[in-house]
Order: structure tokens, then C-alpha cells, then sequence
């Protein structure tokens, strides 16, 4: 059931799921995986060799979950996850060894170098977080008591001037009796670049 459409190139160790839709002149490269029901639209480049200019030719690997959404002029380098539901805006790059948490909108024109956490909302140059993407977890059907437990972990994050070390232990305490909180201790326990600020 996956769609590549007109003057798509893939080649390497691709893998594509079900439901997967490459619009047109997509190009997919290296040791890739791209899960179920994601979107690529025309001129995305993933997989391909890193821009990094310590890049010196070692092996790499992106790996890109369900359901997400990338628009045109979009470059993922190597050692690049997204997570589920991911949108990410049209002329937007995604620096290697990244993480991009569940639920992320990245609007057009971000340039991510460090892991962005779940249900977070980010654009810039470098890209910075701006709110939780409220309106894509009510699309996929999270209660009001979920998105304010969620709102809630963004503020002790980025609003409570303190550092992620100092509020981790409390977050993980609510995970404790709030799955869609675990997805944040998940994704901290994943994270190497440190979080976008």
C-alpha cells in the first residue's frame, strides 16, 4: 500500500510502510525507515550524506515513525528520529543524531540542531518552542484533562526557570499515572543533544 510517486529516487537500505505516500521528486537515501501513514511531500530529501563538516563518511541511519506529515524543501540528515504525528514546515532542516518528539509541529523554514520534546511546537533559525501543538492533539482525540497534564510538563520545562535535571524527577512522577506523560520521560531517557530552549 505505499505510494512513490513521479521522479521519486529510492536507494540503500530503505524500508516503507504501509500507507506511506512519497508525493513526487522525494528522495529517500541510506540506511532509512519510514514507518506507516506518513506524508512526503514534493522536494524532501531524507537519508541523505551529512552536511556536518566533521562528517567523515561513518555509517548513518534516519528513522522517521507513523502517522507524520514533511513538506517540501525539507532535509533530514543522518541519525535523524521523528517520532509519531510529526509535522515538519516546508524549507526546514533536521541536523544529525536528532530526535523530534511525538506530536511536533515545526513550522516552514526551522533549522533544528538539538532534540525537540514531545507535543511541543517549535520554528526559528535555530529553532526555539513556542507552546504545545494544542490544536493536532485535539485532532487526534487527547481529553482536556491530557492536554492540560501536558501544557502543564511544558511550563515546568520552559517556564519554571529551572534546569530539565531539576524537574525530570517530578515529571516522571506524574508518567507514574499519565501515559501521555510517559512519552516525555521516554524521550529525555533518548535524548543526547540536549533539548531546544
Amino acid at each position: 500500500d505505499v505510494f512513490i510517486g513521479p521522479f521519486c529516487i529510492v536507494e540503500g537500505t530503505v524500508e516503507i510502510k504501509a500507507r506511506t505516500v512519497l508525493k513526487s521528486h522525494v528522495v529517500v537515501r541510506g540506511d532509512t525507515v519510514i514507518g506507516e501513514d506518513n506524508e512526503i511531500y514534493q522536494f524532501a530529501s531524507i537519508g541523505e550524506v551529512n552536511q556536518d563538516l566533521k562528517y567523515n563518511g561513518e555509517a548513518t541511519k534516519t528513522i522517521i515513525g507513523n502517522g507524520n506529515r514533511i513538506a517540501n524543501n525539507a532535509t533530514l540528515a543522518g541519525h535523524v528520529e521523528l517520532d509519531d504525528f510529526v509535522i515538519v514546515g516546508g524549507m526546514s532542516a533536521i541536523h544529525q543524531f536528532v530526535i523530534v518528539g511525538a506530536h511536533v509541529m515545526l513550522g516552514g523554514g526551522s533549522m533544528v540542531s538539538q532534540d525537540v520534546p514531545p507535543y511541543v511546537m517549535a520554528q526559528g533559525n535555530h529553532a526555539r518552542p513556542f507552546g504545545v501543538n494544542l490544536e493536532g492533539l485535539k485532532r487526534r482525540g487527547f481529553d482536556k484533562p491530557t492536554m492540560h497534564a501536558i501544557r502543564n510538563v511544558y511550563k515546568m520545562i520552559y517556564r519554571s526557570g529551572k534546569t530539565l535535571e531539576e524537574v525530570l524527577p517530578e515529571i516522571e512522577q506524574i508518567a507514574e499515572t499519565d501515559s501521555a506523560i510517559s512519552f516525555f520521560v521516554e524521550f529525555f531517557k533518548r535524548s543526547t543533544r540536549g533539548i531546544i530552549r
